[in-house]
């Protein structure tokens, strides 16, 4: 009897102790993630049961706001007091909160504030529950400035693709469009059954664009994906800066460096017109075959960077890609995409002299984003050194005390100052009387490169990045156009997108 009760009490000690492990393994350990699950409606009707923070401007004007409403949610989740069309200019950073569970852009990424449930504010929720009040959000300011968030939704018009501006001494974000956009006020709706049929709506919907031959395809993009950050294109001929930084950095070359510019360029390894590669429209670069490294970057020649990157070999081509952080995600604080590069990528292994000569170019298998092409930029403009980019300004609490505010940080220093100096003088040339004189504006001396990148089997996507003024930068940019152009002179970035970044840096300089 005495062998049995121990037996038994063994098994109830066990069980009580599987009982307490269990639990505190659920309550402790795994709260976090399950709080956060979006299956979690606990968490949903928590939130929506208080006044969540609202998300602001560089110039205090909230683009998201929390409303009281007399249903079981308390509060309704309202973005640009419900216009539709000024929500969706800033729908790809603000993202949206549905009671579905779905949480995206800064609603996710600066939730732990917008819910006032941040572990910097634990003297707020120390004082709410003592004296019992509501508990209220903090108000989350964006660097987004209004005005050249405006300026860029309006260039880009009707065009698929994204726009990105940054200030480069600094890294903070001005604009970050992206279109096709979309309302979050309908996602967000308390209507289940109206949320969750306005949620599938736009994310099944993918946006027509051109392909080689005039046939429509889709874009891989839908409207909630940001493709500043998110999406991922051949970069064209705006790689060429890097290709030219490297050369400079790595090989002691200058602008004045003569180096070979064929008609046509046989890529290594290769025989035959299969490897061979021309330059746009099979024009000429140079008749001698010889022109200096700032006029190739000048008129874009094609043939000029393949033998140039082939030069600078691999080792050097990666090295520079790595020492702009292309190859790890950002948190701006939404998560970035990564690039992709030969050799560098698992979805790139083949980092043949072939693959890397081509990338001389932005071709072959090689993907950016509008961010990092625009990064590209902004490292010219400071001299060499890439700040970090980043989204929030400032944090504050219900009481409009300072909580929190983002100090600025160099991110990487690819190249050196005089690399810097270099690359600025042949992205003025590029403007002034090369291939992207659509950025021109009166009285103001902007550096720039255009793109035009083939992207089979879709028409050419097109490119412009730059920055202003050349003397004093006061902003950096990236435009691409998805799939827009129709490898004629009339179609290319420096003909339609050059002009669209030329309106952003205005509204960025005329403040």
């Amino acid at each position: 009897m005495n062998a049995t009760l121990r037996r038994l009490s063994t098994v109830v000690m066990v069980m009580f102790l599987a009982l307490m492990v269990s639990t505190t393994w659920i309550q402790f350990v795994q709260a976090k993630s399950l709080n956060e699950d979006p299956r979690n409606v606990r968490g949903t009707y928590s939130a929506l049961g208080r006044d969540r923070g609202p998300i602001v401007v560089s110039n205090g004007d909230p683009i998201v706001t929390s409303v009281p409403v007399d249903d079981n949610f308390k509060y309704q989740r309202t973005y640009s007091d419900g216009d539709a069309g000024a929500a969706a200019v800033f729908a790809p950073v603000t993202g949206y909160f549905s009671i579905n569970g779905s949480i995206t852009g800064m609603e996710r990424y600066a939730n732990s504030y917008l819910a006032g449930e941040d572990d910097s504010l634990w003297l707020d929720r120390l004082q709410n529950l003592i004296t019992g009040e509501e508990a209220q959000g903090s108000s989350v300011e964006l660097t987004i400035d209004p005005k050249v968030q405006k300026a860029a939704w309006d260039a880009l018009g009707d065009n698929v693709g994204a726009a990105v501006a940054i200030n480069p001494k600094t890294g903070a974000i001005l604009a970050m469009v992206s279109k096709p956009s979309f309302d979050p006020n309908a996602l967000s709706s308390h209507d289940g059954k109206a949320a969750t049929a306005a949620a599938e709506k736009v994310l099944n919907a993918k946006p027509q664009v051109n392909s080689i031959g005039g046939e429509e395809r889709l874009s891989p993009y839908g409207p909630t994906i940001n493709r500043t950050i998110n999406a991922i294109y051949p970069p064209g001929s705006t790689f060429k800066l890097l290709t030219s930084a490297a050369a400079i950095e790595y090989d002691g070359m200058s602008p004045s460096t003569q180096i070979p510019a064929p008609n046509d360029y046989q890529l290594p390894g290769t025989t035959g017109d299969g490897g061979k590669v021309r330059n746009f429209d099979g024009e000429t670069c140079s008749t001698t075959g010889q022109m200096t490294l700032k006029d190739a970057l000048r008129i874009s020649c094609n043939t000029a960077f393949l033998g140039l990157a082939n030069t600078v070999g691999k080792d050097g081509m990666q090295q520079m890609f790595q020492d702009f952080g292309f190859t790890d995600s950002l948190e701006i604080p939404m998560t970035t995409s990564v690039g992709v590069y030969p050799g560098l990528s698992d979805s790139a292994t083949d980092d043949s002299a072939a693959r890397i000569a081509l990338s001389g170019m932005g071709q072959g298998d090689l993907r950016m984003t509008p961010l990092q092409v625009a990064m590209i930029s902004a490292a010219i403009a400071n001299d060499g050194d890439l700040m970090e980019p980043y989204l929030i300004q400032s944090v504050r609490d219900s009481d409009l005390e300072l909580v929190s505010q983002t100090k600025p940080n160099r991110y990487k220093s690819p190249f050196s100052s005089s690399t810097a100096d270099a690359l600025t003088e042949m992205m003025v040339a590029v403007v002034e009387d090369g291939s992207g004189t659509g950025a021109q504006i009166p009285g103001v001396q902007v550096a720039g490169k255009t793109g035009t990148a083939e992207d089979d089997p879709r028409s050419p996507t097109l490119w412009f990045t730059s920055f202003a003024p050349a003397d004093d930068p006061q902003v950096a940019v990236a435009v691409v156009l998805e799939n827009e152009g129709q490898s004629t002179n009339e179609t290319t970035g420096g003909a339609l997108a050059s002009p669209i970044a030329a309106q952003i840096m205005q509204a960025a300089i005329s403040k």
